[in-house]
């Protein structure tokens, strides 16, 4: 048992010889269990360190290859999207004109049906009509044959009359087809028997039938206006006849061609919703993708952020257990020794120990003097001496005020240790983040400046190639008007030389074809006359100019017919040549209209991109700056962190041993709970 117990201003400590040491003993149990707790924590944390560690390795390798992969799959979807769109709009422009062309067959199968079905309509009126009107004739000739095979039989008068009401009708309804058919005197007899029909038919004939009959006449006109009225009925129905196979030769043609286009519209319309569809697609799978990088980029940051915090924490805590292991081993090695168990074997003993007042201000003193001298703290120096001359009412005062003083000064050196390591971190990764994107602009500007170098390159090309074919033009004009101006040159000194040589050839032939008679005169009675000239004859070369002439006239038309051939054969040529070259530079004109947009547009994105790559420089300078400052504030405190809170600790636990030292009664507590 341990019996403590104050008299005469002193502490008295008894124990019995059994448990002499035993307060301390405990404490020595007690540390190294510390000890024993101390090290398998260690362990744990180095098994938690190193799975972390494996898991920022794994994460960050599967996800820089993961943010490659959709970088370059990004790419790729892009290029495709080009592509499709491209194809989308060719394939409706195909289906635009398709459509335009089959409205366009359509069309003109209407017209031609609807014009067949007017010739239909018109041809079964005719024909109609045509079969009524044979038919009426028929009737008519049957009633007049009967007449003329009865051996002029009495014909009914009714009958005459329906003869007569079909023959005027007749004339009138086919007045324009019987135009030409009929003679004048035809008419005559055709009009008389209308005006009466009965006169032609009596027994007896009057004195106007003396003569034959006169109703054969009219049979006869009824044939022949049979035969012309069937002769045009066939001919109407052969002319039907080709016309329908004519317009279903044109139905099968355009239905073919109608069929064609709509077969190409669907097969283009397939492939266009194949197109958009894959298109659709593309553009979903880019977004996902890009969805994915950005999701990906953000864990990689928050992976390196963690990581570096983890591995922060680790050497922190790796630091602070080796020091606190130490510590505990130290305190181990002070207790166990053999000097230690015979102090403590003479303190916890049945004697009594005072210690005076001057003592304890010697003891408390030497205690602050030994930790001034070591933290080289003058403020406790100070201190220490004042212990040995002020009251302890005053000096306790002090010591108060100390500890609150480093105890603060250590509170504000932490905060500022952890905000020096947040700020360094931070900036750290806004740094990082602006050099990717510097990295990113720069490689940007680089692929528009070739962008635009090349768009500048082919549009001096294409302006030197227009040029070129201007030149070529002007160069092709000049030489057709010179070699038109050869040309009417050329015929003109032709048709001159024709005239020319007509003209003596026709003096040649006016003289040499021209058959002169020398007539021989009857001299009178007289003696003879002297020899007269000989006969005159032609000279004998002038069959060969004649014939020379002519060959040179030949020669001379033959040659301005093919200057003409020339002439017009090189105005065709110059002409196929102005409109090519007119269309390849209005081509190559297009051409350079659009990528001058294209390098417009390009430009623009070069001055964006360069006034934000100049941001992001600039931010870098004040990240640059801002870390500077931040070493400038920091550095000093994190390199001497440690030392600087052990020396403040060392300070605060030898005031508050000092403290301890000059409280008597306090201090004869402290050793109670020991």
């Amino acid at each position: 048992a341990v019996a403590i117990g104050p008299a005469s201003g002193s502490v008295a400590v008894v124990t019995a010889d059994g448990d002499k040491n035993r307060p301390v003993t405990k404490v020595i149990t007690l540390l190294k269990d510390m000890q024993k707790q101390l090290q398998k924590e260690a362990d744990e944390d180095e098994a938690i360190y190193d799975k972390m560690a494996c898991w920022c390795q794994t994460n960050d390798r599967e996800k820089t290859e993961a943010i490659k992969t959709a970088e370059v799959r990004i790419d790729g979807l892009t290029t495709k999207i080009e592509e499709l769109t491209a194809g989308s709009a060719r394939l409706n422009t195909e289906i635009k004109n398709l459509e335009k062309e089959i409205a366009e067959n359509q069309d003109s199968l209407d017209k031609a049906t609807a014009i067949r079905e007017k010739q239909l309509a018109e041809f079964n009126a005719e024909e109609k009509d045509l079969l009524e009107s044979v038919s009426a004739l028929k009737a008519a000739i049957t009633v007049l044959s009967k007449h003329h095979s009865g051996g002029f039989l009495q014909v009914a008068n009714n009958r005459i009359l329906g003869v007569a009401a079909t023959l005027e009708n007749e004339l009138s309804k086919h007045a324009a087809l019987l135009q030409g058919v009929l003679s004048p005197s035809e008419r005559r007899a055709a009009a008389a028997f209308v005006q009466a029909p009965a006169d032609y038919f009596d027994a007896a004939p009057t004195f106007k039938q003396s003569y034959a009959p006169q109703s054969g006449e009219i049979f006869g006109i009824l044939r022949q206006m049979l035969e012309t009225f069937e002769s045009n009925l066939s001919a109407a129905q052969k002319e039907e006849l080709a016309n329908q196979k004519a317009y279903e030769e044109l139905k099968a043609a355009k239905q073919d061609e109608i069929k064609a286009g709509q077969d190409q519209v669907d097969t283009k319309t397939g492939e266009l919703a194949t197109t958009d569809e894959n298109n659709a697609q593309a553009k979903v799978d880019v977004e996902d993708t890009k969805a994915s990088l950005s999701a990906d980029e953000q864990f990689l940051m928050m992976l390196k952020e963690k990581c570096a915090m983890t591995d922060k924490e680790w050497e922190e805590r790796q630091k602070t257990r080796q020091l606190e292991m130490e510590a505990v081993s130290q305190a181990l090695a002070v207790l166990s020794g053999d000097d230690a168990h015979d102090l403590f074997t003479r303190t916890f003993n049945p004697s009594f120990l005072q210690i005076e007042g001057s003592d304890r201000r010697e003891a408390a003193a030497k205690v602050l003097s030994t930790v001034a001298d070591k933290v080289h703290n003058p403020r406790l120096a100070t201190l220490a001496y004042q212990v040995k001359l002020d009251a302890f009412t005053r000096v306790k005062k002090a010591i108060d005020d100390m500890i609150a003083q480093l105890l603060k000064e250590k509170d504000d050196e932490i905060k500022h240790k952890d905000f020096c390591t947040d700020e360094f971190h931070t900036n750290q990764l806004q740094t990082e983040q602006k050099d990717r994107e510097e990295q990113d602009l720069t490689a940007t500007i680089e692929d528009l400046s070739m962008k635009i170098e090349g768009l500048a390159k082919a549009i001096e090309e294409l302006k030197g190639e227009i040029a070129e074919m201007q030149v070529q033009l002007k160069r092709a004009g000049e030489d057709r008007e010179l070699q038109n101006k050869e040309f009417q040159s050329t015929v003109a000194d032709q048709r001159e030389t024709q005239k020319l040589l007509t003209s003596a050839l026709q003096f040649l032939k006016d003289f040499y074809h021209k058959k002169t008679a020398f007539i021989q005169k009857q001299e009178p009675v007289g003696p003879p006359p002297p020899a007269g000239f000989e006969t005159y004859k032609n000279n004998a070369g002038s069959g060969g100019v004649i014939q020379l002439i002519q060959q040179i006239i030949s020669d001379a038309k033959a040659m301005e017919a093919e200057a003409i051939r020339s002439e017009e054969d090189a105005q065709k040529a110059y002409e196929d040549f102005v409109k090519e070259t007119n269309a390849s530079i209005e081509a190559k004109s297009k051409d350079i209209v659009e990528k001058s947009e294209v390098k417009a547009r390009a430009e623009g994105d070069l001055v964006e991109t360069k006034e934000a790559k100049e941001a992001v420089i600039l931010e870098l300078e004040q990240l640059s700056n801002y870390n500077a400052q931040l070493h400038q504030s920091c550095d000093f405190v994190l390199k001497n962190f440690e030392l600087r809170q052990t020396a403040r600790d060392e300070e605060v636990e030898a005031l508050r041993q000092a403290k301890a030292i000059l409280s008597g009664a306090k201090f004869e507590e402290f050793l109670q709970k020991v």
